[in-house]
């Protein structure tokens, strides 16, 4: 992946951020998801007063992209920091999202995590979730 991809990636996330609803942690999380085929879906966190109906930005962007019919996907970029600051620490993806991740990904999907283009780190889905659950184990 170009360092021009990265860059645009973390971009994409840090404006998804911004439609964050966020109401009741105050904490704004953007999410942008690079497709085999190129194309970027974002995502941004959905809160909820009931917070299991909450939604992260990683799956948000995620089910975009499948309801669109995409199969494929190379990274995703997330970027989170608490309303009316800048990003101050990398935002890792929950371990829902680390699921939802594997269901769709293999083990060198990249995750970066950014606090801005120029600071950021880069980790595989393997990574993250190591010895993972999957559709292998149904059987």
């Amino acid at each position: 992946m170009s360092e021009d991809s990265t860059k645009m990636l973390i971009e994409s996330a840090y404006e998804a951020s911004k439609n964050a609803y966020c109401k009741y942690s105050g904490y704004h999380v953007g999410a942008a998801l690079l497709c085999g085929d190129g194309t970027v879906f974002t995502g941004c966190n959905i809160e909820n007063s009931s917070y299991g109906a909450t939604n992260c930005a990683e799956r948000t962007a995620f089910f975009k992209a499948v309801s669109e019919g995409q199969r494929s996907f190379e990274a995703i970029a997330i970027i989170g920091y608490l309303e009316g600051n800048k990003p101050e620490s990398y935002a890792f993806p929950c371990g829902i999202c680390r699921q939802v991740m594997a269901e769709f990904c293999t083990g060198d999907f990249k995750i970066i995590v950014a606090k801005s283009v120029s600071d950021f780190r880069v980790f595989s889905l393997g990574e993250l979730l190591p010895e993972s659950f999957g559709a292998e184990n149904m059987i």
